[in-house]
């Protein structure tokens, strides 16, 4: 709990009250003098400065009032993430999840064995587990029956250090792991490290989705592109291939509902240019769509949507400010792909 502590700026109300009865005090002897006296222009005086007097409390007032306000909102603000946070901690995990997390644990321990923090993804790939189920949730399907095909392979793509397919091949799956050497944070370096290290069997593809590109299978189950689709030149190209290729595609990318300078992009199905520095000072960062952008280009491009939910900021998303970040995750099923 944020408690509302007042700071000189936030005057308690006594000295409001205090303030108050001086003005009060130092017109009424004016006024008083001024009869007594019989002084029609130090009465007009008095009367100029009561007024002015007036408007300058009046003023004094409203910006106090302000702040006063600002500070309310603001602590309601930090309590109700406050709630979030206790309310999410308490929220029971399930089995897969918890097998994520376990997953994730024992990758960092044999990551920094081989190299430091630096070296590797920051990101915490794993939590993206607990949005895919909840985008199921709403489905009635299980995310590993789904994932469970005719041609018993599944992409990841945008693999990353391949968190999430190593987790993947843990839980039963063929798994291709695609990223492109040139933008990836350590050169795939780190992804083969891994794989040397666990003694694992995913296989490894350095491919530039921005070319006429080729995948290493023409069938997959189901196709993971997490987080990739705002680093890449042409998002439909990539799209409208991968509905040739799968069933079923988990897509998550940033979208916003506002520009920096507040105008709403929330309405509209368009695309924001990232300039090469604005977005946490990355040059491979480019499109970040509107809501309905997002959901123009998935239509154009050959899919139906399954089930889509948002996380992070959900009211005021901008497409470059770190504290204004929104995701969207969908679940996506191709209008194109062969019925088998």
């Amino acid at each position: 709990m944020v408690a509302l502590k007042s700071h000189d700026h936030i005057m308690p109300r006594f000295i409001v009250n205090l303030v108050v009865a001086y003005l009060r005090f130092e017109i009424a002897v004016m006024k008083k003098c001024s009869k007594a006296n019989g002084q029609s222009c130090c009465m007009r005086y008095c009367n100029r400065r009561e007024m002015r007097l007036r408007r300058a409390l009046n003023d004094w007032l409203r910006v106090r009032m302000q702040k006063i306000d600002s500070a309310v909102a603001k602590h309601t603000s930090a309590t109700r993430k406050a709630n979030r946070k206790q309310n999410s901690k308490g929220r029971p995990k399930s089995p897969l999840c918890q097998a994520a997390l376990a997953t994730e644990r024992t990758l960092w321990t044999v990551k920094l064995a081989q190299r430091p923090k630096s070296f590797w993804y920051p990101y915490p790939t794993m939590g993206n587990v607990g949005v895919l189920e909840r985008l199921m949730a709403s489905t009635g399907l299980d995310l590993v029956q789904l994932c469970r095909g005719p041609h018993g392979k599944i992409a990841d793509i945008g693999a990353a250090d391949g968190d999430l397919a190593f987790f993947l091949e843990r839980t039963g799956f063929s798994v291709d792991a695609i990223d492109f050497e040139s933008t990836n944070l350590n050169r795939m370096e780190g992804i083969r490290i891994l794989k040397d290290a666990l003694n694992s069997t995913v296989r490894i593809h350095s491919i530039d989705l921005d070319s006429q590109f080729s995948l290493p299978s023409e069938s997959y189950d189901t196709i993971f592109l997490l987080g990739i689709l705002y680093h890449l030149k042409n998002p439909f190209l990539i799209l409208e291939r991968l509905a040739q290729l799968t069933k079923y595609c988990f897509v998550s990318t940033r979208i916003a509902k506002q520009t920096a300078d507040g105008q709403s992009l929330s309405p509209y199905p368009i695309a924001y240019l990232l300039g090469p520095k604005e977005c946490n000072n990355d040059n491979t960062n480019f499109w970040i769509f509107s809501e309905e952008g997002l959901k123009r280009l998935i239509d154009r491009t050959g899919w139906n949507v399954l089930s889509y939910v948002t996380i992070g900021d959900t009211t005021n998303s901008t497409p470059a400010d770190p504290h204004h970040d929104e995701r969207a995750f969908c679940l996506l099923e191709s209008k194109a792909y062969p019925i088998s």
